[in-house]
C-alpha cells in the first residue's frame, strides 16, 4: 500500500511540473519572414513589431530569421514557427506543401495592388522588356513573387524567354542584392520589389540619374501574414486585432508601419492567391 501511495505521489509531482512547461510553450509566439533583405535589415524591421505584439498579446514573441525563402516555408509547414511573413509565391508553396494547412490572414493595403519593377543603368539603352534580349539579368530568390515569378511571367508574355533569349540569368537571393548588382554593373538589369526600390530611392541609396526603372508590371496580390491552421482561434483573433489596430497616428504604430512600408494592415484570404498559384504552375515553380 505504501509503495502504491509513493508512486501516486511521484506521478502527481511529475504532472505538476509538466503542466507549467506546457503552458509556457503555448505562451511563446514564434515569427519569421522570407529573407527579402539582409539579415540586419530584417532584425531592424521586425524587432519593434515583436515588442508591440508582446504587449498586445500578453505573451513572449520571438523573431527567428531564416537563411532562405524555402526555409521560411518549411518552418511554417512543420510548425517550428506560428506566424510567417510570406510573399504570394511562398504562401502558395506553403499551402501546397502543407496540404492546405496554412491560412493567410493579413496583408498590407499596398499588397492588393502590388508591382514589380525592372531596373537598368540609364545609359544601357534598355528601354523596354524586349531590349533585354542578349543582355544579363538577375532575379531575386527563385521563390520570390516580386523578384522572380511575376517578372518572369511578364517577360514570357512579352515573348521573351529568360534562359533562351538572355546571355545570362542569375539569382541574387534578395532585392537589395539585385539593386547592388545593377549599380555595380555586374548585370545589365534586375527585377525587384517595387517597395524596396522606392525605399532605396527615398533614402538616397541609389542615384536615379544612373540607375532607374524602365518597366513596371501590372498589379497583383503579394505579401501576407500567414498562420498554421492549427493555431488556436482566440490567438488568431488577437493577432488580427493587433495588426489592424496599428495606426500612423501614434509613434509606435507609425514606426512599425513605416518599417513595413505600409499604410495599414487589412484582412486577406486564400482566394486572393488563386491567380498566383496558376502563374506559379505555368512557370513550373510549384507542382
Amino acid at each position: 500500500m505504501k509503495r502504491r501511495q509513493m508512486l501516486r505521489s511521484v506521478a502527481a509531482c511529475l504532472l505538476a511540473t509538466a503542466i507549467p512547461m506546457q503552458v509556457y510553450a503555448q505562451q511563446v509566439l514564434r515569427i519569421t519572414t522570407i529573407p527579402e533583405e539582409a539579415a540586419s535589415e530584417q532584425i531592424r524591421k521586425f524587432t519593434p513589431l515583436a515588442k508591440y505584439l508582446e504587449k498586445s498579446l500578453g505573451m513572449k514573441v520571438e523573431f527567428r530569421p531564416v537563411s532562405d525563402y524555402p526555409a521560411a516555408v518549411e518552418a511554417l509547414v512543420n510548425k517550428q514557427i506560428e506566424l510567417a511573413w510570406l510573399g504570394g509565391l511562398t504562401y502558395v508553396q506553403a499551402d501546397i506543401r502543407s496540404g492546405g494547412k496554412v491560412i493567410p490572414i493579413l496583408q498590407r493595403e499596398e499588397d492588393t495592388k502590388f508591382r514589380s519593377v525592372f531596373i537598368a543603368q540609364t545609359g544601357s539603352g534598355i528601354k523596354k522588356l524586349t531590349d533585354l534580349k542578349g543582355k544579363t539579368l538577375t532575379f531575386g530568390s527563385p521563390s520570390s513573387t516580386s523578384g522572380h515569378l511575376m517578372p518572369r511571367s511578364y517577360m514570357l508574355e512579352a515573348g521573351l524567354n529568360p534562359e533562351k533569349d538572355l546571355t545570362r540569368v542569375a539569382y541574387s537571393g534578395a532585392h537589395d542584392a539585385s539593386i547592388a548588382a545593377v549599380v555595380s554593373g555586374r548585370v545589365d538589369a534586375a527585377a525587384v520589389d517595387m517597395t524596396v526600390w522606392k525605399k532605396f530611392v527615398e533614402t538616397n541609396k541609389v542615384d536615379t540619374s544612373k540607375v532607374n526603372v524602365f518597366y513596371e508590371t501590372p498589379t497583383f496580390f503579394n505579401y501576407n501574414w500567414t498562420i498554421h491552421a492549427d493555431m488556436a482561434p482566440a490567438l488568431r483573433g488577437k493577432i488580427e486585432r493587433a495588426f489592424m489596430d496599428l495606426s500612423p497616428n501614434n509613434p509606435e504604430g507609425k514606426e512599425i508601419l513605416d518599417l513595413a512600408r505600409a499604410t495599414r494592415f487589412i484582412p486577406t484570404k486564400a482566394e486572393n492567391y488563386k491567380g498566383m498559384e496558376k502563374a506559379a504552375r505555368s512557370a513550373d515553380l510549384v507542382k
